[in-house]
């Protein structure tokens, strides 16, 4: 069935955490009969450093620390404060779930940086971005997969009944790509990695989420270039925001459809509804955005039953009530959606 989930990042600050993750359960709960749900690990990220998602993410490595530096996170010799305070959130964020998620059985999702997208954010000690260094970028690579590794294990021992999705956000995986993140000094770009080495430094990181006994899904942002990397590393689903590409593009469809035909599940990301003040949101807008090209490229309707929908990450923070409005609107944009899968 046609399924609802979301990224993680939710609005609150310090105590707030048991009654985020309850509001989340119960909202993904309430969707319409038909209509499945992927509850997720809420992410606070306005309790500073160390809930935001790199230091989130950093805090999983395995023997390789991070701090806070000038420009952001940067691997360290020793663990330090900053390490200590973004394990104490994860930490209470799982225990939150473990007291909210009494019971559940069935999918859950934790999202987590995957690891171009950490190499391009996190500094070296003493360089420039761990992108920059093959070696470094390599080792990250395997010291993230041992973190997940460990994570899964560790949500999976809060709620024994879930089965984990790990979901990868790789929004600067195109960027990457094309070589265009500067460098430190700024007056050069780092050079452009090859697919083949996309999907070498995926790999280890799905393979790792596959051996905890869990489900890989790579979220891409509007990058439609990376989806042939995903689907080549391994990983069951990947994500789309499909409001930031622009309009029709054969080519963007194309390669969805074969990622698909392959068995990889989308991950649909759609940006708010527009209001209308006489008929409220315009659902039909996001109903038409993932059917139309589904249908012009030649999928069967019946696929849009294994379609996730997510709201698309927000530029600014936006209000918990704003944040459940975009849950119950997917869940009514999905509900139309699974009803053209079963016409």
């Amino acid at each position: 069935m046609t399924t609802v989930s979301g990224h993680g990042p939710w609005p609150g600050h310090e105590g707030d955490v048991l009654e985020a993750q309850r509001t989340v359960l119960d909202d993904l709960a309430a969707l319409p009969a038909g209509v499945g749900a992927v509850p997720f690990l809420v992410q606070l990220t306005g309790r500073g450093p160390g809930a935001d998602r790199v230091g989130r993410t950093a805090a999983l490595l395995e023997e390789m620390p991070a701090e806070l530096g000038p420009h952001g996170w940067r691997l360290a010799d020793h663990p330090g404060v900053d390490a200590r305070r973004a394990e104490a959130f994860l930490r209470e964020d799982l225990g939150a779930l473990a007291i909210a998620a009494v019971g559940l059985s069935g999918p859950l999702g934790v999202e987590v940086v995957g690891p171009w997208t950490l190499a391009a954010e996190l500094w070296a000690a003493r360089g420039d971005r761990v992108l920059a260094d093959h070696g470094a970028r390599r080792d990250l690579a395997l010291a993230l997969a041992e973190g997940v590794r460990r994570h899964v294990a560790e949500v999976r021992a809060q709620v024994p009944g879930a089965e984990v999705v790990v979901q990868l956000a790789e929004p600067l995986l195109g960027q990457v790509h094309a070589g265009v993140l500067p460098t430190f000094s700024g007056f050069s770009r780092i050079r452009a990695v090859p697919g083949p080495d996309v999907v070498e430094g995926l790999q280890p990181v799905v393979e790792a989420v596959h051996d905890a006994g869990a489900s890989a899904v790579v979220h891409l942002g509007p990058t439609w270039v990376g989806i042939p990397p995903v689907a080549l590393a391994g990983a069951d689903g990947f994500g789309l925001d499909l409001g930031g590409l622009g309009g029709w593009d054969e080519r963007v469809w194309e390669l969805v459809a074969r990622a698909t035909e392959r068995g990889l599940r989308l991950w649909a990301g759609l940006p708010p509804a527009t209001v209308s003040q006489c008929s409220g949101p315009q659902l039909g807008e996001l109903v038409t955005l993932v059917a139309e090209p589904w249908r012009r490229i030649g999928l069967p309707a019946s696929g849009l039953d294994d379609v996730t929908l997510l709201a698309a990450p927000r530029t600014a923070l936006a209000t918990v009530d704003e944040h459940r409005a975009e849950l119950a609107n997917l869940g009514r944009v999905a509900e139309a959606l699974a009803e053209r899968a079963a016409a």
